[in-house]
This record gives structure tokens, sequence and C-alpha cells, in this order.
């Protein structure tokens, strides 16, 4: 499974060829790169519909997209998706070589710069090259898409036991999500092997010395590895 983080909370993930891009946000100071520069991916995964998750669907309308009912409904009629996936938290559902599982995010949800409307519940998301089953499977990967969320019980009394995840992409900014000491605690429940920061110096409410998140995650004991990407820059997760 190789991921790709390309600022903010904009992940590219390729599992056995299938790919998915999450949150396509290309207006930030982590990547160089603009949405035409990057391959329609098979599916378009949207946490929420924040601007600035949601700013370039339009780049992508040929993939299909995966969110909450809401969310699909919106986007095929406001942006002209024609394929989508319209699931909700708890659900599981195959997509290509993969499987994508919806999780509760503990956030909110506005539409529009405004925030005027109401577009269903924030999630997160685990990709697994394996469907999710209570037969635990040495060989599976899964890599966990915290979306914007505070830190909550269900990290460490679902996500960790039953989902699984190998590896987790947390919020670290602060401000509008978890900070560095709690995203820290979140590494630290979720019991992964690797941790990504993102959602961080992205613009001034969220802006922090990254480092602190590295030091909070060590001080909690846990053995997960800290990686902290480059915009762009790609890890394969094996």
């Amino acid at each position: 499974m190789e991921l790709t983080w390309h600022g903010h909370s904009t992940w590219h993930v390729d599992v056995d060829g299938t790919t998915f891009l999450i949150d396509p946000f290309f207006d930030n100071p982590h990547t160089d790169l603009e949405p035409e520069d990057v391959e329609t991916p098979d599916y378009l995964l949207l946490t929420h519909g924040h601007a600035d998750h949601i700013a370039d669907v339009d780049a992508f309308t040929d993939a299909t997209l995966v969110a909450v009912p809401e969310m699909t409904a919106f986007m095929q009629d406001e942006h002209g998706f024609e394929d989508a996936i319209g699931m909700n938290l708890g659900g599981t559902t195959e997509c290509g070589d993969a499987f994508v599982t919806m999780h509760r995010a503990d956030h909110t949800n506005g539409l529009n710069t405004s925030y005027e409307n109401e577009i269903g519940v924030p999630a997160g998301f685990v990709i697994s090259d394996e469907r999710p089953s209570q037969d635990e499977d040495d060989g599976a990967t899964a890599f966990y898409h915290a979306g914007d969320t505070a830190l909550m019980s269900d990290m460490i009394d679902v996500i960790a036991p039953f989902l699984q995840p190998d590896a987790a992409a947390l919020p670290c900014g602060d401000h509008f999500t978890m900070g560095p000491w709690q995203a820290a605690v979140a590494a630290d429940w979720l019991g992964v092997d690797h941790v990504f920061p993102m959602h961080y110096d992205t613009f001034p409410p969220i802006e922090i010395d990254v480092q602190d998140f590295v030091d909070e995650v060590e001080k909690t004991g846990t053995d997960a590895d800290v990686h902290v990407l480059d915009g762009d820059e790609s890890y394969t997760l094996e």
C-alpha cells in the first residue's frame, strides 16, 4: 500500500493498483501540484464538506465518489459526479481491490464558506486490503485517515481492536482539531505502527512546530514510528 501526502488532509492511496484520493485541497503550502497535475483516481473519498477538504472536487468528477449519502447527493447535483457510493458510519464497501470502512469523526460539517448548509455527519476512513472481520489476519494492511476529529474514545474502544489499522494519518494542528498532545494520545490508543501528522501549517490558526507532535508521541511510550512527510512525499506501507 503506497501512501502519498499532498499537504493538509489530502492523501493519495494505492492498494494493489486501486487508487484513492482523499479530501482534495491543493491550495496549501505543502504541495507544488495543481489538481490537473494529479491523475484521476478510481475513488474520491470525502470526509466532510468544509472548503479545505472539497475545494478541488471539480477536477476529479470522473472518479467514483465515496461519502455519506447527503454529501454524495449534493456532489452529484451540484458538481456533476455520475458515479457515487453513498455509505454511512460503520459501513464497509468494496472498492476495487480494497475495502473502505467509514467511521465517525468528532467535528462539524457545514458546507460552503458561510457553513450555511448541513451535509450529513463528518467521517474518517479505514482503507484495507482485506475485509475487516473478527478473524485476525496478520497479512492484512490497513490505513486510517481520521478526517478532522477531536480525540474520541472510539479510537481505543472500536477502531484499534476491531478495524486494526497499521498506520494512521492524524490531524494535529489544533484549534479546529486535535493538537499535538491529543493527537499523540490518539496514536497511542490506536496501537498503530506508523503515524503521519496532517492538517497543520496550512493557515495561521493551525501553525505548529510539528516536532511537538513527535515529542508528544514519544512521551506516550508507544512504539509507533512518526513519519513527518514532505508535501507530495510517499511512504510504502507493508
